[in-house]
C-alpha cells in the first residue's frame, strides 16, 4: 500500500474546511446575530411589561389608601424609596416606582440600602416637618391616630408617646397603691433581691449571703491581720481592730454604677426599695455567724496567731461597706440600733445619692459620704448614677452631712485623668459638707470587666496622691495632713479641731462611744454627743511623715512576691 495515500486521506476533510473557511465564518456571524435580535425583544418586552404594570400599581395603591391630591389632605414630608439589588431589577423597580410617586407632587428619594446606616439619619429623620400637632395627633384616648395612616418618619413620636402615657400610667398605680410588676411575683409579693441568678455569681466572689437582700464577706485585711501582716487604712486612721472587724450590707442594691466597683456591677440597681425585705435582727445575727464560720476556718492555719483567732470570734466593728448602698434598707436605723446593742461599732458609707436618708440616719460611729468627683460631668462619668437629679441629690446630701453631730468622713477616690485636676472643685465641696475627716484614696484596679473602662493606667501612684493632697489642703486652711497607708495609697486629712496641743486625735475611743450612744438611746434622743466627746489620740507610727507611712510596727509586713496582682483592699 502507498503510504502517501494514506496521509492524503487523513488530511483531506482539513483542507476541505479550509477551503470552505469563508462559508463558515458567514455561518457563525449570522447566528450571533440572530441570538442578539432575540435578546434585545426579550428586553424590550419585558420592559414594555414593567412600565405597563407599575402605574397600575401605583393606581391601585391611590384607590386602596393613598388617595389623590384632589380627594384628600395629605400629610407627607417626603417619601423614601429603600432597594436592594443585586441584579440591577429592583433598582430598575424603585426608578419606576418614584416616577409614579412625582406624579402625585410629592419629594421622592431613592435610597441604596447597601450604602445607608439608619443611625447615621435618626437626627435628620427627627427633624422632617410634622405639620399636624401632638393634640391632633396624638390627643384623645381612642389614639385614632394609631389606627389611621401615619408615616413612618412619625413612628417614633408615637412610640415615645405611649411610652409616656404607660409610665404615667405605673406612677398613678403606684400612688393609689397597686404593684408595680417590676417589683413583684404573680401574686402580688415583692421579689426577693437575691435572685438564683445573682446568688451564685455572688457565691463565686466568695460572698456569705443572708435571707433574701443582704450579704457578709471576709475581708482580706481581716486575714491580714489574723496573721499578724498589718491591718487596713481604719486601722491606721482610726484605731479600728481588722481582725475583728465584720464587712457587711444590708442591701446589696445600689443607685450607682461606678466604674470602680469592686464587684463589677454583679449586684442589682434601683433608685428606691422595691424588694422583699428581711427584718433586722435576722440580717445581724446570720451576718455574726457567717462571719464567725468563714473566721474558724483560719484555725490552725500556718501563721495565724491564736490570740488573733480568738479575738476575730467577737466582732467588735462593723464596715457597713461591703457593696450596694446600706442607707437604702428601709430599716437601716434599727439596724443601726443592734449593732450599737452588742457593742459593735458602726462605720456606714453612702454613695450620696438618697439626701432625706441621711437626715433621719441615727448616730453612727463614723459616717462616710463618697465624693468621687467635684463636678456633675465627672460625677456622672465615673459614678454613672441612675438617678436624673444625681447632682442636686449628691450636693444635698453634703449638705445633710454637715448638720451631723458625729464624725463625718469625705471619701475621695482619685481616678487618673478623670477626677485628679479638679482641686477648686473639691475645695468648694468641702466647705458645703464641712466634714471632720477626709480620705484620699487611689482607685483599686479590680481586673478587667466589660462593665468598666477602668484600667491600670487610671491607678495612681501614691507620690501622685500625697502631691494631690498637698495641694488640696492649701485650698482648705482648716484641715492638714493627719496620716498615711502607703500600703492601701491612702492618706488622711483631718480639721484642725482634731489636733489637740500639736498632737493628733483621730483614733477613736470605742468603749467611750459605746457608752455615750447607751445614753442617747436611755434619753430618747435628747442627750446628744459630738465627735470630739469620743476621740482618742493617734499613735506616732500612724502620722503622716512617720517612716512606717502608716505600718503598725506590732506586725510584720509582708511582700508579695507579684506585687502588680497586689490591690490595695477596702
Amino acid at each position: 500500500m502507498d503510504p502517501s495515500a494514506d496521509t492524503w486521506d487523513l488530511f483531506s476533510p482539513l483542507i476541505s474546511l479550509w477551503i470552505n473557511r469563508f462559508y463558515i465564518y458567514l455561518g457563525f456571524a449570522v447566528s450571533i446575530s440572530l441570538w442578539i435580535c432575540v435578546q434585545i425583544v426579550i428586553k424590550t418586552q419585558g420592559k414594555n411589561l414593567q412600565e405597563k404594570s407599575v402605574p397600575k400599581a401605583a393606581q391601585d395603591l391611590m384607590t386602596n389608601g393613598y388617595v389623590s391630591l384632589q380627594e384628600k389632605d395629605i400629610f407627607v414630608s417626603g417619601v423614601k424609596i429603600f432597594y436592594g439589588s443585586q441584579t440591577g431589577t429592583a433598582k430598575g423597580f424603585a426608578t419606576v416606582l418614584a416616577e409614579a410617586v412625582t406624579s402625585l407632587d410629592l419629594p421622592v428619594a431613592i435610597i441604596n440600602l447597601k450604602e445607608y446606616d439608619p443611625d447615621d439619619h435618626l437626627i435628620e429623620e427627627e427633624e422632617e416637618p410634622f405639620e399636624s400637632s401632638s393634640e391632633e395627633e396624638f390627643g384623645g384616648e381612642d389614639h385614632q391616630s394609631l389606627n389611621s395612616i401615619v408615616d413612618v418618619e412619625d413612628l417614633g413620636k408615637i412610640m415615645d408617646h405611649v411610652k409616656k402615657e404607660k409610665r404615667e400610667k405605673e406612677q398613678q398605680e403606684e400612688k393609689s397603691g397597686l404593684f408595680r410588676n417590676m417589683g413583684r411575683n404573680e401574686d402580688g409579693e415583692r421579689r426577693a433581691m437575691i435572685t438564683p441568678a445573682l446568688r451564685e455569681a455572688l457565691t463565686k466572689q466568695g460572698y456569705q449571703l443572708i435571707g433574701s437582700h443582704s450579704g457578709v464577706k471576709l475581708c482580706r485585711w481581716t486575714k491580714s491581720m489574723l496573721r499578724g501582716r498589718g491591718g487596713c487604712y481604719k486601722h491606721t486612721f482610726y484605731g479600728i481592730e481588722s481582725h475583728r472587724c465584720m464587712e457587711t450590707t444590708p442591701s446589696l442594691a445600689c443607685a450607682n454604677k461606678c466604674v470602680f466597683c469592686w464587684r463589677h456591677h454583679t449586684n442589682p440597681v434601683g433608685t428606691e426599695w422595691r424588694w422583699k425585705m428581711d427584718q433586722p435582727e435576722m440580717i445581724l445575727k446570720e451576718a455574726i455567724e457567717n462571719h464567725q464560720n468563714m473566721i474558724k476556718q483560719f484555725k490552725g492555719v500556718p501563721g495565724v496567731k491564736a490570740e488573733r483567732f480568738e479575738e476575730g470570734m467577737t466582732v467588735k466593728h462593723c464596715a457597713l461597706s461591703l457593696v450596694g448602698e446600706p442607707i437604702m434598707y428601709p430599716e437601716i436605723n434599727r439596724f443601726l440600733k443592734l449593732l450599737h446593742q452588742c457593742k459593735i461599732s458602726s462605720f456606714l458609707v453612702t454613695n450620696a445619692q438618697f439626701p432625706a436618708e441621711i437626715r433621719n440616719l441615727e448616730p453612727v460611729t463614723q459616717l462616710y459620704v463618697s465624693v468621687d468627683a467635684s463636678t456633675k460631668d465627672s460625677l456622672k462619668k465615673i459614678d454613672r448614677p441612675l438617678f436624673k437629679d444625681f447632682w442636686q441629690r449628691f450636693l444635698d446630701s453634703l449638705k445633710a452631712l454637715a448638720v451631723k453631730q458625729q464624725r463625718t468622713v469625705y471619701r475621695l477616690t482619685l481616678v487618673k485623668a478623670w477626677n485628679v485636676d479638679e482641686l477648686q472643685a473639691y475645695a468648694q465641696l468641702v466647705s458645703l459638707g464641712n466634714p471632720d475627716f477626709i480620705e484620699v484614696k487611689g482607685v483599686t484596679y479590680c481586673g478587667e470587666s466589660s462593665a468598666s473602662s477602668l484600667t491600670m493606667a487610671h491607678v495612681p501612684w501614691h507620690e501622685e496622691v500625697v502631691q494631690f493632697v498637698h495641694e488640696l489642703v492649701d485650698l482648705i486652711p482648716e484641715y492638714e495632713i493627719a496620716c498615711e497607708h502607703e500600703h492601701s495609697n491612702c492618706l488622711l486629712i483631718a480639721h484642725r479641731k482634731f489636733k489637740i496641743g500639736g498632737e493628733w486625735w483621730t483614733w477613736i475611743d470605742y468603749n467611750r462611744f459605746q457608752e455615750l450612744i447607751q445614753e442617747y438611746e436611755d434619753s430618747g434622743g435628747s442627750k446628744t454627743f459630738s465627735a470630739k466627746d469620743y476621740m482618742a489620740r493617734t499613735p506616732h507610727w500612724a502620722l503622716f511623715g512617720a517612716s512606717e507611712r502608716g505600718f503598725d510596727p506590732k506586725d510584720t509586713r509582708h511582700q508579695r512576691k507579684n506585687k502588680s496582682k497586689a490591690i490595695s483592699g477596702c
